[in-house]
């Protein structure tokens, strides 16, 4: 009688977990559809949008919408409207390269709905703002000659709870910039005997720990994810949670006036110093080299790519932190927006005098997408209605590349991926690689 009592609980437990593990997505969904299937426009041509507020599939009626339209980042239209069968009509145009925006909120039952469109008009012609210091390509050689100076150090640690009968996975650690300033990631190899194609993977921006790419080095890759903060990667998730919000609060801002003391000039260094371990501290075959990351990891995939020619294909997803100047031109600005809400930059007679501009050209990736070769392939992925890193940034990044490449938008997408953009990224790789035809 007792052990009955003590499973029935248990049972109501188990049985309540997956229940909650299954809620997934809205009842009222707001969807933006351009009348092109491919969201792609001819600068001069007019975009025709529907917009609808459905509940459980059905059009909800006399429903409250705000919504706002124009260049992305720049919407001049705002208005509120109540939909008496749920249904609206929107229509816009440019008259330059770019992409205009339509963003829709609905309001039902007390909450607010989303939905969004940004269609492209001749983005094959858009072109970064952001001026290639003279000095960019030297300063950046001299950087990394000078992290070389401290000599790498590693550790390495087995993490057995994380190995699997194919893979092993260690902690790992060197030196980035200089003595006592290290970066930690997570090391997998393939268990087999033998030399390996080799992939580093560049984080997007927050502070957290990293479980490592034990998939990918199952398929006969070493993998190295690398953290950026300068801390281990494997505490406890309240350790990062109080880094977050204290010490590396907004830590993208720190030293963006002065190039020598950005926070990214020690992550980038240490981003090449990851390809100095694997090449030294690895059984990498010496040939194939990738690099991959989303958002700030994105920024960090052309910085590598761009720098290091140990790199022969390179993934940039949702790339942030490209064409930081265009915002003082009145158009979408990558992420962290350094200028879009700098009022006093805006207002300088000349605002290139600014440190922060200034500072700005040495830590953009157009700059560093510049440099990339052609015996580098890329694949570049993102979505158009993301509102973080802007297509219009993406694009014209995508543009300056004069070496192969290919683009793979998933226009619905905002600031997520896709499962087939996920899978299509790794397969990609994969053939880069070498380990899949």
């Amino acid at each position: 009688m007792k052990m009955r009592k003590l499973i029935l609980p248990l049972l109501c437990l188990l049985v309540a977990l997956p229940q909650y593990a299954q809620i997934r997505g809205n009842s009222i969904v707001v969807t933006v559809e351009p009348d092109h299937q491919d969201w792609h426009y001819r600068v001069g041509e007019t975009a025709k949008f529907t917009v609808e507020v459905r509940k459980s599939g059905t059009l909800v009626n006399n429903v409250s919408v705000e919504y706002a339209a124009g260049p992305e980042m720049y919407q001049d239209v705002k208005k509120t409207v109540t939909l008496k069968d749920g249904t609206l009509k929107l229509q816009g145009k440019m008259a330059t390269p770019g992409f205009y925006r339509v963003d829709v909120k609905a309001f039902v039952g007390g909450k607010e709905y989303r939905g969004a469109c940004a269609a492209a008009f001749s983005p094959e012609q858009l072109k970064p703002s952001t001026v290639m210091p003279a000095d960019f390509k030297s300063f950046w050689e001299n950087a990394i000659k000078e992290a070389r100076y401290t000599d790498l150090d590693p550790t390495k640690r087995l993490l057995p709870e994380r190995c699997t009968k194919d893979v092993n996975v260690y902690e790992v650690s060197f030196h980035s910039n200089r003595w006592g300033s290290r970066i930690y990631g997570i090391l997998c190899e393939p268990v087999k005997e033998g030399k390996y194609p080799a992939l580093l993977r560049v984080p997007g921006a927050g502070v957290r720990p990293y479980a490592g790419d034990v998939w990918t080095a199952a398929q006969g890759v070493i993998t190295l994810e690398v953290g950026i903060h300068g801390v281990p990667v494997t505490m406890e998730q309240k350790v990062y949670d109080n880094l977050a919000a204290g010490a590396l609060n907004c830590y993208w801002n720190y030293g963006m006036d002065n190039r020598d003391m950005s926070y990214y000039k020690r992550v980038v260094t240490g981003c090449i110093r990851a390809l100095d371990y694997i090449e030294q501290y690895t059984a990498w075959n010496g040939k194939e080299m990738g690099v991959t990351g989303s958002s700030q990891g994105g920024f960090l995939t052309l910085a590598v790519a761009g720098l290091d020619k140990r790199i022969t294909c390179y993934a940039p997803v949702h790339a942030a932190m490209c064409d930081h100047t265009n915002s003082l031109k009145n158009k979408a600005c990558g992420w962290p927006h350094y200028f879009y809400y700098n009022e006093a930059v805006k207002k300088m007679k000349n605002p290139d005098e600014n440190p922060q501009v200034v500072t700005s050209r040495y830590y953009d990736g157009v700059n560093f997408a510049r440099l990339i070769t052609d015996q580098q392939k890329g694949w570049f992925s993102f979505g158009y209605c993301d509102d973080v890193v802007p297509p219009t940034t993406t694009w014209s990044t995508y543009n300056i590349v004069t070496g192969p490449k290919e683009i793979s938008p998933y226009q619905a997408t905002w600031h997520f991926w896709f499962q087939e953009q996920w899978d299509e990224w790794e397969n990609w790789l994969l053939k880069q690689l070498g380990v899949r035809k």
